[in-house]
Protein backbone atom coordinates (compact mmCIF):
# COMPACT_ATOMS: atom_id res chain seq x y z
CA UNK A 1 0.00 0.00 0.00
CA UNK A 2 1.43 3.42 -0.49
CA UNK A 3 1.54 6.57 0.97
CA UNK A 4 -1.50 7.92 -0.94
CA UNK A 5 -3.66 4.78 -0.39
CA UNK A 6 -2.72 4.80 3.28
CA UNK A 7 -3.55 8.26 3.73
CA UNK A 8 -6.98 7.56 1.98
CA UNK A 9 -7.94 4.43 4.37
CA UNK A 10 -6.56 6.61 7.67
CA UNK A 11 -8.97 9.39 6.29
CA UNK A 12 -11.78 7.15 5.60
CA UNK A 13 -11.01 5.32 9.13
CA UNK A 14 -11.87 8.32 11.24
CA UNK A 15 -14.27 9.70 9.75
CA UNK A 16 -16.17 6.07 10.06
CA UNK A 17 -14.97 6.69 13.80
CA UNK A 18 -16.37 9.99 14.30
CA UNK A 19 -19.62 8.72 12.66
CA UNK A 20 -19.93 6.61 15.27
CA UNK A 21 -18.58 9.26 18.07
CA UNK A 22 -21.63 11.01 16.62
CA UNK A 23 -23.86 8.32 16.54
CA UNK A 24 -23.02 7.42 20.26
CA UNK A 25 -23.67 11.07 21.51
CA UNK A 26 -27.01 10.92 20.12
CA UNK A 27 -27.55 7.21 22.24
CA UNK A 28 -26.52 8.90 25.31
CA UNK A 29 -28.45 12.03 24.54
CA UNK A 30 -31.78 9.51 24.15
CA UNK A 31 -30.97 8.08 27.49
CA UNK A 32 -30.62 11.23 29.24
CA UNK A 33 -34.15 12.58 27.79
CA UNK A 34 -35.82 9.41 29.12
CA UNK A 35 -34.74 10.15 32.36
CA UNK A 36 -34.59 6.45 33.69
CA UNK A 37 -30.72 6.86 35.03
CA UNK A 38 -27.25 7.76 33.95
CA UNK A 39 -25.52 5.89 31.29
CA UNK A 40 -23.16 3.03 33.00
CA UNK A 41 -19.75 5.35 32.84
CA UNK A 42 -21.11 8.11 33.59
CA UNK A 43 -22.79 7.02 36.77
CA UNK A 44 -19.82 7.18 39.38
CA UNK A 45 -18.80 10.77 38.59
CA UNK A 46 -22.80 11.93 38.55
CA UNK A 47 -22.56 10.06 42.34
CA UNK A 48 -19.05 11.65 43.50
CA UNK A 49 -20.16 15.17 41.90
CA UNK A 50 -23.07 14.98 44.60
CA UNK A 51 -21.30 13.81 47.60
CA UNK A 52 -17.76 16.37 46.63
CA UNK A 53 -17.89 20.17 45.19
CA UNK A 54 -14.16 19.55 44.72
CA UNK A 55 -15.03 19.14 40.84
CA UNK A 56 -17.93 19.32 38.47
CA UNK A 57 -20.01 16.16 37.19
CA UNK A 58 -17.86 17.03 33.89
CA UNK A 59 -14.91 17.31 36.25
CA UNK A 60 -14.94 13.93 37.89
CA UNK A 61 -15.82 12.86 34.23
CA UNK A 62 -12.70 13.80 32.91
CA UNK A 63 -10.76 12.75 35.89
CA UNK A 64 -12.47 8.78 35.30
CA UNK A 65 -11.06 9.25 31.71
CA UNK A 66 -7.45 10.27 33.36
CA UNK A 67 -7.74 6.52 35.19
CA UNK A 68 -9.02 4.68 32.04
CA UNK A 69 -6.10 6.27 30.07
CA UNK A 70 -3.44 5.42 32.93
CA UNK A 71 -5.35 1.37 33.39
CA UNK A 72 -4.87 1.46 29.56
CA UNK A 73 -1.01 2.47 29.91
CA UNK A 74 -0.32 -0.10 32.15
CA UNK A 75 -2.38 -2.88 31.11
CA UNK A 76 -0.69 -1.98 27.30
CA UNK A 77 2.46 -1.26 28.82
CA UNK A 78 5.16 -1.29 25.66
CA UNK A 79 2.89 -1.95 23.05
CA UNK A 80 0.63 1.50 24.55
CA UNK A 81 0.62 3.91 21.50
CA UNK A 82 0.69 7.60 22.90
CA UNK A 83 -0.35 9.33 19.78
CA UNK A 84 -3.48 7.45 20.22
CA UNK A 85 -3.41 8.49 24.08
CA UNK A 86 -3.34 11.75 23.35
CA UNK A 87 -6.14 11.50 20.14
CA UNK A 88 -8.18 9.95 23.48
CA UNK A 89 -7.94 12.93 25.31
CA UNK A 90 -9.12 15.51 22.63
CA UNK A 91 -12.11 13.27 21.60
CA UNK A 92 -13.35 12.96 25.35
CA UNK A 93 -13.72 16.93 25.14
CA UNK A 94 -15.12 16.63 21.35
CA UNK A 95 -17.58 13.79 22.54
CA UNK A 96 -19.06 16.16 25.41
CA UNK A 97 -19.69 19.07 22.73
CA UNK A 98 -21.09 16.71 20.32
CA UNK A 99 -23.51 14.78 23.07
CA UNK A 100 -24.98 18.77 23.97
CA UNK A 101 -25.42 19.00 20.43
CA UNK A 102 -27.13 16.05 20.18
CA UNK A 103 -29.88 16.59 23.36
CA UNK A 104 -30.13 19.86 21.96
CA UNK A 105 -31.40 18.28 18.45
CA UNK A 106 -34.00 16.51 20.50
CA UNK A 107 -34.95 18.75 22.76
CA UNK A 108 -38.14 19.19 21.56
CA UNK A 109 -39.21 15.44 22.37
CA UNK A 110 -40.93 15.04 25.39
CA UNK A 111 -41.80 11.80 28.07
CA UNK A 112 -44.51 12.56 29.51
CA UNK A 113 -45.30 9.18 30.21
CA UNK A 114 -42.61 6.02 31.38
CA UNK A 115 -43.99 3.73 28.11
CA UNK A 116 -42.52 6.76 26.23
CA UNK A 117 -39.55 6.94 28.78
CA UNK A 118 -38.57 3.11 28.40
CA UNK A 119 -39.29 3.68 24.71
CA UNK A 120 -36.29 6.55 24.58
CA UNK A 121 -34.08 4.47 27.12
CA UNK A 122 -34.06 1.31 24.90
CA UNK A 123 -33.71 3.59 21.62
CA UNK A 124 -30.72 4.93 23.29
CA UNK A 125 -29.41 1.40 24.07
CA UNK A 126 -29.78 0.60 20.87
CA UNK A 127 -28.18 3.95 19.53
CA UNK A 128 -25.53 3.53 21.82
CA UNK A 129 -24.36 0.18 20.75
CA UNK A 130 -24.45 1.18 17.19
CA UNK A 131 -22.09 4.26 17.57
CA UNK A 132 -19.85 2.01 19.45
CA UNK A 133 -19.52 -0.60 16.96
CA UNK A 134 -19.09 1.89 14.16
CA UNK A 135 -15.79 2.96 15.97
CA UNK A 136 -14.78 -0.24 16.54
CA UNK A 137 -15.35 -1.12 12.62
CA UNK A 138 -13.11 2.39 12.07
CA UNK A 139 -9.96 0.54 14.30
CA UNK A 140 -8.59 3.70 14.98
CA UNK A 141 -8.99 5.56 18.37
CA UNK A 142 -11.64 5.15 20.79
CA UNK A 143 -13.06 7.44 24.26
CA UNK A 144 -10.85 6.21 27.10
CA UNK A 145 -13.55 4.12 28.52
CA UNK A 146 -14.39 2.41 25.51
CA UNK A 147 -10.61 1.88 24.75
CA UNK A 148 -9.81 0.71 28.40
CA UNK A 149 -12.21 -1.90 27.50
CA UNK A 150 -10.31 -2.86 24.29
CA UNK A 151 -6.96 -3.35 25.61
CA UNK A 152 -8.00 -5.78 28.16
CA UNK A 153 -9.70 -7.57 25.87
CA UNK A 154 -6.36 -7.57 23.62
CA UNK A 155 -4.05 -9.16 26.51
CA UNK A 156 -6.61 -11.02 28.16
CA UNK A 157 -8.41 -12.64 24.91
CA UNK A 158 -11.91 -12.22 26.17
CA UNK A 159 -14.14 -10.79 24.21
CA UNK A 160 -14.86 -6.83 24.05
CA UNK A 161 -18.36 -7.04 24.79
CA UNK A 162 -18.03 -9.14 27.77
CA UNK A 163 -15.12 -7.13 29.16
CA UNK A 164 -17.61 -3.68 28.87
CA UNK A 165 -20.57 -5.85 30.21
CA UNK A 166 -18.30 -6.44 33.01
CA UNK A 167 -17.03 -2.55 33.55
CA UNK A 168 -20.64 -1.57 33.01
CA UNK A 169 -22.15 -3.50 35.92
CA UNK A 170 -19.30 -2.39 37.94
CA UNK A 171 -19.89 1.31 37.42
CA UNK A 172 -23.22 1.04 37.99
CA UNK A 173 -22.53 -0.74 41.40
CA UNK A 174 -19.87 1.34 42.74
CA UNK A 175 -22.25 4.12 41.61
CA UNK A 176 -24.88 2.77 43.79
CA UNK A 177 -22.71 2.23 47.28
CA UNK A 178 -21.47 5.66 46.65
CA UNK A 179 -24.87 7.10 46.89
CA UNK A 180 -26.15 4.65 49.27
CA UNK A 181 -23.29 5.24 52.36
CA UNK A 182 -23.36 8.80 51.72
CA UNK A 183 -26.50 10.35 50.82
CA UNK A 184 -28.71 7.39 51.86
CA UNK A 185 -30.32 7.22 48.79
CA UNK A 186 -29.91 6.06 45.12
CA UNK A 187 -29.38 9.11 42.72
CA UNK A 188 -29.31 8.99 39.21
CA UNK A 189 -28.96 5.07 39.35
CA UNK A 190 -32.31 3.34 38.07
CA UNK A 191 -33.84 0.48 35.92
CA UNK A 192 -32.30 1.99 33.19
CA UNK A 193 -28.74 2.19 34.47
CA UNK A 194 -28.99 -1.51 35.05
CA UNK A 195 -30.77 -2.35 31.44
CA UNK A 196 -27.89 -0.70 30.34
CA UNK A 197 -24.97 -1.84 31.72
CA UNK A 198 -26.39 -5.61 30.36
CA UNK A 199 -27.81 -4.36 27.39
CA UNK A 200 -25.56 -2.27 25.50
CA UNK A 201 -22.88 -4.85 25.18
CA UNK A 202 -25.28 -7.73 24.18
CA UNK A 203 -26.45 -5.59 21.40
CA UNK A 204 -22.94 -4.71 20.37
CA UNK A 205 -22.63 -8.58 19.61
CA UNK A 206 -25.79 -9.01 17.89
CA UNK A 207 -25.26 -6.12 15.43
CA UNK A 208 -21.23 -7.87 15.06
CA UNK A 209 -23.24 -11.23 14.83
CA UNK A 210 -25.58 -9.23 11.72
CA UNK A 211 -22.38 -8.24 9.93
CA UNK A 212 -20.90 -11.37 9.78
CA UNK A 213 -23.60 -13.24 8.31
CA UNK A 214 -24.29 -10.78 5.67
CA UNK A 215 -20.66 -10.15 5.30
CA UNK A 216 -20.16 -14.38 4.54
CA UNK A 217 -23.84 -13.98 2.05
CA UNK A 218 -21.88 -11.36 0.16
CA UNK A 219 -19.25 -13.81 0.13
CA UNK A 220 -21.18 -16.95 -1.06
Amino acid sequence: MDKTQKYKDITKRYILFLIGLFIASMGVAFSTKAGLGTSPVASVPYSVSLVSSIFSFGGWLNLLSVIQIAIQIMVLKGKCNYVEIFIQTVLAFIYGYLTNFSCYLIRNLSADTYIIQFVYMLAGCFILAFGIWIQLKGNVAMLPGEAMNRAISKVSGRRYENIKIFFDVLYIALSAVICLVFIGKLEGVREGSIIAAVLVGNIIKLYEMIFKNIKQKHKN
